[in-house]
């Protein structure tokens, strides 16, 4: 909600919560006793989950210790870095054209909607295993990339294969795709916020993106933090992709180790291992920044003057 508020409503000392009566109920939580059914679930889950861990520790076909041998092999490491790299990059470029794609379905310009609309309902639609098979071989399609006035002479005119190298068609690949899915987390996040929240910050005086920066946006972050968050995972697991146009990510650098001394299925549990490393990692950095981002739910944003915008914390009822 919305307090527009002058400088004298500020001091309200009803805005104190009950912590004393939260203490209470966290107490009686800690002493409530655990239902004996939920006991013995936990138990079987943990019996099967011991059996399982047992059978593949004990499992000579895993082949443990190959595993061990090529965990920090130099290039499993050069694999895992260009994983991570391609990743970052990848959705930083997603996020920067997410952005004006979701501001742009959102607007009252047909043009400008229906540009959105069709790039995020092509990128979305078609798998991301064919764009980038598509942007390796864009030299099949279009042998000379050229910069020209349309329908004019041609300004400038590039070798197709010499600019997109397996590189360039990753990155370019993976970050058209994740704008199409990041406008529409962004426009999800965007629509969340009442609209009365941007009108009321245009009425005390703001330009309308001044408005979305200091007002809409923070407040949509809580709701586009946790699928974000879901998006840059999923990007890590979707840069094993790349492998299949000669990009040595990590996938390809154990693919490439396994062909050599045929040993698939540990050099396949070393990528695994990694991939589950950095998720995990990921999960864990996620987590703390909606924590951050969820001690809004408790505030509300106060207009003092169009310069400033301050939170307050929500008076109990």
């Amino acid at each position: 909600m919305v307090d527009v508020s002058s400088p004298q409503s500020k001091s309200r000392p009803e805005a104190l919560p009950d912590r004393q009566s939260d203490d209470l109920r966290d107490v009686a939580r800690a002493h409530r006793p655990i239902p004996k059914g939920k006991v013995l679930l936990w138990v079987v889950v943990l019996l099967f989950a011991a059996d399982f861990a047992r059978a593949v520790g004990t499992n000579e076909n895993f082949g443990w210790p190959v595993v061990a041998e090529f965990f920090f092999n130099r290039t499993v490491l050069e694999g895992l870095w260009v994983t991570i790299w391609l990743a970052v990059v990848s959705m930083v470029l997603g996020v920067m054209l997410g952005l004006p794609l979701a501001i742009a379905r959102m607007s009252n310009d047909p043009l400008a909607k229906s540009i959105s609309g069709l790039f995020v309902w092509f990128f979305r639609g078609t798998p991301l295993l064919v764009q980038l098979i598509l942007w390796y071989n864009l030299s099949f399609l279009f042998p000379e990339i050229s910069l020209s006035i349309p329908f004019g002479p041609s300004l400038a005119a590039w070798n197709a294969n010499d600019l997109i190298t397996p590189i360039t068609a990753a990155i370019i690949g993976l970050a058209l795709n994740e704008a199409a899915y990041m406008a529409e987390i962004i426009r999800g996040g965007l629509l969340s916020v009442e609209r009365g929240q941007k009108e009321t910050a245009e009425a005390f005086g703001m330009k309308p993106m001044r408005a979305l920066w200091r007002v809409v946006i923070p407040q949509a972050m809580r709701s586009i933090v946790p699928p974000s968050g879901n998006q840059f995972i999923s990007m890590i697991k979707a840069t094993s992709l790349v492998s299949v146009i000669a990009m040595a990510d990590l996938l390809y650098s154990v693919q490439s180790i396994y062909n050599r001394n045929f040993e698939v299925i540990p050099l396949l549990m070393v990528a695994v291992i990694w991939y589950l490393l950095i998720v995990s990692v990921l999960s864990a950095i996620q987590s703390r920044i909606e924590r951050y981002y969820a001690r809004g739910d408790q505030q509300r944003v106060v207009f003092d003057n169009p310069e400033t915008v301050t939170t307050q914390e929500e008076a109990p009822l």
